[in-house]
């Protein structure tokens, strides 16, 4: 499967999001009026100019559903030589993130506030990704909903056209039915191969802090899982 191959269509998709608002903070709020003309991508549009945006060419890294931005932030922090972008539909949680960005003077993170998968489709390049991170994404743990999983084959597919060959797929659940879903979706894909114990048990991987939503799972007795997924290199 090369990397310039593009998603099947057509795709149903179905969000795998609800919006919950929440309640902006005044600081919150603040960073958002004042600093996303600087630090806030639009989510559709032509295809991002990485120089233009971070003044230079360097290893790009998507996060998705970043929360409140607390993993992001140290990640981007302790990492300077790569760029950053982080994709979150909930307010409160950019405006964290925005405000955090400013705090710690970082200048290799953007955020976008939308779906993140229109943002994928039009403004990033095939093979542009040197790894993409999908952390505790809701788990739709009814039956009846995993159809709303956000892990699914055409977005397997659209990750796999977006990340250069090597490049990985880092995902992390503390639902065991999710890593079972995941693994089921990804295991089989032909784009990826797994660099993960079979069961997902691995340790965490050094680069990904705890996260708010681990550290809640770990309070109910929630197992964690890394899944580490290597977009396989092109055949000629």
């Amino acid at each position: 499967m090369s990397a310039q191959r593009e998603p099947q269509r057509p795709w149903r998709r179905i969000r795998s999001f609800i919006r919950r608002e929440g309640r902006l903070t005044q600081g919150q709020r603040r960073a958002l009026n004042s600093l996303s003309g600087d630090f806030l991508l639009d989510p559709t549009g032509e295809p991002i100019d990485q120089q233009a945006i971070f003044g230079r060419s360097a290893p790009l890294v998507l996060e998705i559903g970043f929360g409140n931005g607390e993993s992001l932030l140290e990640m981007a922090a302790m990492d300077p030589e790569r760029d950053f972008i982080g994709v979150e539909v909930h307010r409160p949680g950019l405006g964290q993130l925005l405000m955090g960005i400013e705090r710690l003077g970082l200048k290799n993170l953007r955020a976008v506030g939308d779906d993140a998968v229109p943002f994928i489709e039009q403004r990033l390049l095939p093979g542009s990704l040197s790894q993409v991170l999908l952390y505790f994404p809701d788990p739709w743990h009814k039956k009846r909903h995993h159809k709303r999983r956000i892990v699914q084959t055409p977005f397997a597919d659209l990750i796999a056209s977006r990340l250069e060959p090597n490049g990985l797929w880092h995902l992390a659940t503390d639902w065991q039915n999710y890593a079972e879903h995941m693994q089921a979706v990804l295991d089989p894909h032909p784009a990826f191969t797994p660099e993960h114990q079979q069961d997902g048990r691995n340790a965490r991987p050094k680069w990904r802090p705890k996260t708010k939503f681990e550290r809640r799972g770990e309070q109910l007795g929630h197992p964690v899982f890394d899944l580490l997924y290597r977009r396989v290199a092109d055949e000629n």
